[in-house]
This record gives structure tokens, sequence and C-alpha cells, in this order.
């Protein structure tokens, strides 16, 4: 089950007291000030995410969560084709065992890098250097570099055709109320027209997880959700608080750059070494790029308009009074509104990372000094999934974003996250396949099979391969209640046919749910069911009686009722 999310949680596991989803909070790293101990993954991330933020050095027409993706995936191939611990995400081919794998992860970050940034070649030949004088010569250094130089051409010439440097189309408005037009005070064109068409890194198409549209302009959830904003998030606004209005600035650069900044302090206080890095990093940065994609995607098939230009105009419903000198605290970005950038990006970062390290974890956070704020703030956090919320929430207070914006952006990130962690391994999508890869938790590309097998609490249910099944008491009917960190923790026995009764089980009590993410959940007795991430291997079941994310999970009997042991 889900192989490559248990892998990477039972290496955390190594340096946690406790299992993953109940992590204790660490002490505070900051990861843009402290050394990187070592670890030449994290010190690549954080030479990356130093590079994207050079005025200038990242191309206008290309985003950066690519080129994060394109290095993690090479750095990830390096060192897998060495230990062998997982399946190559790329060109499989073989190395030798003795190599050195930090001269590998070095040199692929490297070879990348120079490939992608070639102005800044000189200072990246000067920190492959530094790294590689590190490593004792000898044969396994120049096998670990070669090793690494093969796993970038390899990624490089994976990634040539992706569509990233296709000319985006040029955008015009029609006019229509609802519909997105460029927003003052620089009416900039809006950006990234093509990229809902680039070649995702995981998932099958950038729409696999297309939200469904926003509400109409007439409706009332609309005016309720600009009226918020256009209270809230005015420049001069007199209900927001003076914590908003510095979160609002605090959350006002790209999304992402935030998130790689915490998973370099996370890994770091968790002493993840070099090869959970790699496995890391991959993860999130792919993720993260196939998030970016996803919420193009979105955003140009709705084309709706932002929060300035619906107060400024308040055309479509009456609910909705006109303000044509209303402004928000914050710069609007040059993109159609929904769904929410921050909101996305954040959900789907936070869901990986606390796949691998639980949900409580502490960092810091902390905005540049500019003239209006000479002094930077600094912010502590003990909790990825708040960290989430906040970055979208932010978006409201800044007056650029709605509430309806937070929720389906909220809710792509956590549907991509949660597919990216399900995958058996990391491997690019293919074009035109019919069924893609299985979402996380299926038991097959077709359906799913719930059984009964024998266990330590007697007869309980499984699914197919044996894997232990169990209800969470805070589900009310059918409906799940488990998302973003609860099912990374709890992954949902979902399906995409009819489920199918094994040995034992009853035909009678097999069911099935929608979910918000768009996948389909098996139910029994009228129970959602789902696993458990530390049950490893078939009649495990270390779920049983954990209290977590608000309620208690227990396996089931053959009738589909709890077996309480308590």
């Amino acid at each position: 089950m889900l192989a490559l999310a248990v892998a990477v949680l039972t290496l955390g596991a190594q340096h946690a007291a406790t299992p993953a989803a109940h992590a204790a909070p660490l002490a505070t790293v900051n990861a843009v000030e402290g050394p990187p101990q070592g670890n030449v993954v994290i010190e690549w991330n954080r030479t990356l995410l130093n590079v994207v933020r050079t005025p200038h050095a990242q191309p206008a027409t290309i985003h950066p969560t690519r080129n994060f993706a394109i290095m993690s995936a090479a750095v990830y191939d390096a060192v897998n084709a060495i230990s062998r611990a997982h399946p190559l995400y790329g060109t499989s081919f073989t190395a030798p065992r003795d190599a050195s794998r930090p001269a590998a992860a070095a040199a692929a970050a490297h070879d990348t890098l120079t490939a992608l940034y070639p102005a800044h070649k000189a200072s990246l030949d000067r920190q492959l250097s530094s790294d590689l004088a590190g490593i004792p010569d000898g044969r396994a250094k120049q096998e670990g570099i070669k090793v690494g130089a093969q796993a970038a051409r390899a990624i490089i010439a994976l990634r040539a055709h992706d569509g990233a440097d296709a000319t985006p189309p040029p955008y015009t408005t029609t006019g229509k109320p609802g519909d997105y037009r460029s927003t003052p005070p620089a009416f900039k064109a809006p950006e990234f027209t093509q990229w809902g068409k680039v070649t995702p890194f995981l998932l099958r198409t950038g729409h696999q997880f297309r939200p469904a549209a926003p509400p109409p302009l007439s409706s009332s959830a609309y005016a309720t959700a600009i009226n918020e904003v256009k209270n809230i998030g005015a420049a001069r606004s007199t209900t927001r608080t003076a914590e908003q209005t510095t979160l609002a600035k605090l959350w006002s650069a790209p999304a992402q750059n935030y998130w790689y900044d915490v998973a370099q302090q996370v890994a770091l206080a968790r002493h993840s070494d070099l090869d959970q890095s790699a496995d890391l990093f991959a993860l999130l940065n792919l993720t993260v790029a196939d998030a970016t994609i996803g919420i193009y995607d979105a955003k140009y098939t709705y084309r709706f308009w932002r929060p300035i230009t619906a107060i400024r105009l308040a055309a479509g419903n009456p609910q909705v009074k006109r303000d044509p000198a209303w402004t928000p605290l914050v710069t609007t970005p040059p993109d159609p509104s929904y769904p929410g950038m921050h909101s996305d990006i954040s959900t789907a970062a936070a869901t990986v990372l606390a796949g691998f390290y639980g949900d409580r974890n502490t960092f810091t956070l902390t905005s540049p000094a500019t003239a209006g704020s000479p002094r930077p703030y600094t912010k502590p956090y003990t909790s990825l999934s708040a960290t989430a919320t906040e970055a979208g929430l932010s978006r409201i207070w800044g007056g650029v974003h709605t509430r309806l914006d937070h929720k389906s952006g909220n809710e792509l990130g956590a549907a991509i996250a949660r597919y990216a962690l399900g995958q058996s391994k990391l491997a690019p999508a293919v074009p035109g396949s019919p069924t893609g890869k299985t979402p996380a938790g299926s038991a097959s590309p077709a359906s799913a099979t719930v059984a009964v097998r024998d266990s330590k609490l007697g007869k309980i249910l499984a699914d197919g391969q044996g894997r232990t099944l169990y209800l969470f008491e805070a589900d009310k009917g059918t409906s799940s209640t488990c998302y973003s960190a609860c099912a990374t923790a709890w992954p949902p026995l979902t399906t995409t046919g009819k489920p199918q009764a094994g040995s034992g089980a009853s035909p009678a009590l097999l069911g099935t749910t929608a979910r918000t993410d768009h996948t389909t959940q098996v139910t029994y007795n009228g129970h959602p069911l789902y696993y458990f991430v530390t049950d490893v291997k078939p009649g495990d079941i270390t779920g049983q009686g954990v209290d977590s994310f608000g309620a208690k999970w227990y396996v089931l009997n053959p009738k589909g009722n709890k077996i309480d042991t308590s």
C-alpha cells in the first residue's frame, strides 16, 4: 500500500519517537541562515531557491516550479541508481553500488541547473567543486560524478518537449461580467497562459483534478465571498486585524518559495540524511510542479475576474455594491482569480511534508524588510496544515482572492498531493493513457476488493491483498471527513469500478461514496474504509484504537461493525 509513502514514512520514523502522524514539535531551525550539515540535497535546493529569487534570473515564461522538479528528479534518480532503494523516475540505468551518492547528487543538481540557468554556471561550478572537495578522491567519487551526469542528461531529455517552451497564447477578455481582465495598477498582461497544457510530472493531465466551476455571479455564495474580501481585504480596511495585515504582507511572495524554505528547515530539524532528502524533495517538488500546472489549467478554463474588478464594476449581483475606488492591501497578481494559487500550492506542499514527518513541526518564516516595514517580521509555526490554511486566508486578507478561490485551491492541492503520495513509484505520466496511474489507496486500476481475514483480533476486514481496513468514528453516515493531512496518514480505500466482495465479505454491505477530491471511496455497512500508513504488511493492525484527527479508528468485523478492544 502506497509503497513510496510507506517507504519514506519508514525512513522518517528512524528519527521520530512516535509515528509520523503524531510527531512531536522540534526545535526551530532556520534553513536559510544555518548550514546544510553536509546534506548536498538540501544545499542544492537552497541554491536553486536563491537563484529564482535573483531578479531576472528566471525566464519570464518558464514557471520556476518546473526547474525545481527537474533538478530534484535528477538527484532522486542519481541517488537511487546507486542505492537501488526505489525504481528510478526517468530512464532506468545501472550504477555501481559503491559509487558515491553525495557526488552523484551534487553532480546531478549541478548539471541540471547549469543547463537551466547557463548564466549562473560560474557560481554553480564553484559550488560543485566545493562539494566534491569534501569527498575522498578515488573510483567511488568518479563513478558518482558519472551517475549524476547521466541522471541529469536523462531528465533534461525527458522534459525537452513538455510544452514549457511554447509561446504563451495572448489573452483577450470578452468584457462580460465575471470574465477576467487585467488589473490595476500596472494592468500587466496575464501570465503563464500556456502553463495548464504543460506535461505534468506525475498527473496524467493538467485537468485531472480540475475543480468545479465557481458559482454564478447572481448567486448568494458569490455575493457573500465578494463582500467579505471587499470589507477585510481593502487597503484601508477597518475590519482586518493588525496581525492579519502583517500576515497578508508576509505571504505576498510566490507561494512555492515559502514551502521550499519550510521543507529545508523541517528536513534539517528531522536530521534527514541524503537518501531521505532525495526522496522528500523529489516528491515535494514534483507535486508542487503539478499543482502549478493544475492551477493554471483551472484558472484559464474559468477565467474568473479578480476581486478588484468585481468590486469596482459590481455587475451581475445587486447584493454587491459598486465601489470604483476600492483598492486591495496587496497588489493583485496578473492571472485569473479562481482557484487560489497560495491555497493550492500550500495545501499540496503541506500534505506531502506531513506524509513524511507528520503535521506537527516547528519552523519559521520571515518577511523581508521594505521601505514601509524597515524591520523584517519573523513568525514561528508548529503545524504544516495550519500554515497552509493561513497562507490561503492571507490572500483574502490581502484583497486578491475570495473564499471561493481559497476553498477550490485547497481542494485541488489536496487531491494532487494525495495522488502523488499514492503512487507505487515516481514515474512520468504516460500521455494518452486511458487509466494512468492508480489513485491513492486503490486496490487496482479497475476495482477494489473487500474480504475477511484472520488477525490477533479475530476475523477482520481487509483488502484483496490482506491489508487491514479501518473505520473513522468522526465520519457521519457514508460521508468521509478525512482529508488533507488526515488522508495522508489514513489513505482512503478508493476504486474506479464497482467494489468486489472477497472471501467472507457480504456483497450487500458493500457500497461507495463520492469524495470531494473527485475519487470514489469504498464503504462497508455504511462506513467509509481506510488504511493506516504504519501497517506495512498483511495482518498489521497498528491503527487499532488510535485517537487521531479528532476521533478514534477501529478495525471492522465481517458485519462491518467496529471491534472495540478498550
